[in-house]
């Protein structure tokens, strides 16, 4: 073990229980937290930390309790009046519904109409598209030479796609990558928005452009984009200003960061898993498997929360009505009760899809099939094209702990 990390491990043990904050995102800007997670589960699998620059909160660690509570709508609510779904408090004037952030019977209905967008025959006409995409990123890229992959490619894949789902102007369509950072980032000095009033300036923007997109479709013959399913949509129709903007959010922040950071996640796991990397240009067909592993392994949302509605127990804690409930799905996933080997990288697991980066229950991802699609074909693409993408150096990661994301991967391609 590196010294580095036998540190980080030293510290996780030593810090006495009651004072573990391990939603500190300065841990995962410097991918420390693995340690706190990994004595969490064994010691503390439900978890209540006193102090935080978020308040106090409970950390559901093990892969079996998260989806107690994922499944339990009931007792774990996502509601936006009470918080949301992030352990950082929506700012109680700025707090928005969206259906992810909404309890039944609202949230089914909303959903429900956006989700045939992500229905099986719309991701068969989708393929080609996506395909035709991620060959011209690819084949424009620098061979024997360093550069960005997060930007060059990640990026560049997840933004096209996202255009395409709402029909979103194509010139302009790095301004949903734009969105998305503005409404994911910690307002802080020196980053993407300082404050939090600076982030509300910029998502009015965001709700004036696709304002002016809802009043073209709403007078339009309802069509196969997410905006027009919006505008025209029984439930979804009558949406305040608000809400409109809360479910675009939605909608643009979990088709771009998720898929965004996965594409990237693959590329460093298959760099510091140099075996699996031999088994793929081995056996191409291994990236049907692999996508799931990826998606496992990268988990490109930490957590999310739930705020309890009655008092509860859980795991032998009691949890009182109004705690704020965190399930870290990056450490169920790493929960080697019930995943085999969960610190490694196996690109041909048996039971793949047993993860929890999508969530469980009524919340489960909606998108999560077209992610998963969006990484096979980069990965049958890339592997058409080149024998190794080196990775020339540590990756920067976001200063999030909702986020788990990379802001620069530098590598080469070899062919």
């Amino acid at each position: 073990m590196a010294d580095g990390a036998a540190n980080l491990r030293d510290l996780a043990y030593s810090t006495p229980l009651e004072d573990l904050h391990p939603g500190d995102p300065e841990l995962f800007l410097n991918d420390a937290f693995w340690p706190y997670f990994e004595r969490l589960r064994r010691e503390a699998p439900v978890h209540y930390c006193r102090e935080s620059e978020y308040g106090p909160y409970w950390s559901v660690t093990r892969y079996q309790d998260i989806m107690a509570v994922d499944t339990n709508h009931g007792v774990f609510s996502s509601d936006a009046s009470l918080g949301g779904i992030a352990l950082r408090d929506q700012p109680m004037e700025y707090r928005r519904s969206s259906f992810i952030a909404m309890d039944p019977p609202r949230h089914d209905v909303q959903r429900k109409t956006v989700s045939p967008i992500v229905a099986p025959q719309n991701l068969a006409l989708m393929e080609p598209i996506i395909r035709g995409r991620a060959a011209k990123i690819l084949d424009a890229l620098p061979i024997g030479e360093t550069f960005n992959w997060v930007e060059r490619v990640s990026i560049e894949l997840t933004t096209q796609m996202l255009a395409t789902l709402f029909d979103f102007p194509f010139e302009d369509r790095r301004k949903l990558t734009h969105w998305s950072d503005v409404g994911t980032t910690q307002p802080m000095p020196g980053a993407l928005v300082e404050t939090e009033e600076a982030r509300q300036v910029e998502l009015m923007e965001c709700l004036a452009y696709f304002t002016r997109l809802w009043n073209e479709r709403v007078n339009e013959p309802p069509r196969g984009d997410l905006i027009s399913m919006l505008a025209h949509g029984e439930s979804t129709r009558n949406m305040s200003p608000d809400e409109y903007l809360g479910n675009l959010l939605l909608l643009i922040i979990g088709g771009n960061d998720t898929t965004r950071n996965s594409i990237s996640g693959g590329v460093l796991a298959l760099n510091q898993f140099p075996a699996e990397y031999d088994k793929l240009r081995a056996d191409h067909g291994l990236v049907a498997s692999m996508v799931p592993e990826i998606i496992r392994w990268q988990t490109p949302l930490a957590h999310m929360r739930r705020t309890a509605l009655e008092d509860v127990e859980l795991a032998g804690q009691s949890i009182k009505k109004g705690d704020k409930v965190v399930m870290w799905y990056v450490s169920g996933n790493r929960d080697d009760t019930e995943i085999e080997n969960a610190d490694s990288f196996v690109i041909d697991r048996a039971r793949p899809r047993q993860h929890l980066s999508f969530g469980f229950g009524i919340h489960r991802c909606v998108g999560n099939r077209l992610a998963e699609l969006q990484l096979k074909i980069v990965w049958e693409e890339i592997l058409k094209r080149f024998r190794h993408i080196e990775v020339m150096g540590e990756p920067k990661r976001v200063r999030s702990s909702f986020v788990k994301g990379y802001e620069t991967l530098p590598v080469r391609l070899h062919v």
